[in-house]
């Protein structure tokens, strides 16, 4: 049985940007539980539940954060689970400080970090982390990249013959 993706979000400003990781995680019939959770409003919640995600079903845990973005690394500080962050493009410096924050991560304590409002590639990392022992969804990943590459193919070939 496939394990569960938890999405975890500092804000619920960051959820129109944290439904295309939901979206996506549901094409490919992935459970996963969201929810808000902040590393400095919310500390013991968000320690707690990192601290209990494996044994709660879930395999990797993605985290959505703007400014400080510290949530992935906390919550990376108290598992042993893969974590992925997306750093938050904010008003303020446009995502890079998440960005900074997010990927900085000190030796030991490591987080997969995706680009600025990268939902749909952290549910994908997820996925392909899941894939390693989930041959079913191994399958599906690579049906999701032949359809990429057909596409593209098919898009060439309407160019090549609109420039013949």
């Amino acid at each position: 049985m496939t394990k569960k993706v938890a999405i975890l979000m500092g804000s619920d400003s960051d959820l129109p940007v944290v439904k295309g990781a939901i979206n996506t995680l549901k094409e490919f019939g992935v459970a996963s539980q969201v929810h808000i959770m902040s590393a400095h409003r919310t500390p013991n919640q968000a320690c707690e539940f990192a601290t209990n995600a494996k044994s709660n079903g879930f395999g990797v845990i993605i985290c959505a954060a703007g400014k400080a973005a510290h949530l992935a690394g906390v919550i990376a500080a108290h598992t042993i689970l893969p974590v992925i962050g997306i750093p938050m493009k904010s008003s303020t410096l446009d995502g890079l400080d998440a960005l900074l924050s997010t990927v900085q991560m000190p030796k030991g304590i490591p987080v997969a970090t995706v680009a600025i409002d990268g939902a749909e590639n952290a549910a994908l990392l997820a996925l392909s982390i899941l894939a390693v022992s989930d041959e079913d969804l191994a399958t599906k990943i690579q049906n999701m990249r032949t359809n990429m590459t057909n596409e593209v193919i098919k898009k060439d070939e309407k160019l090549q013959l609109e420039l013949s």
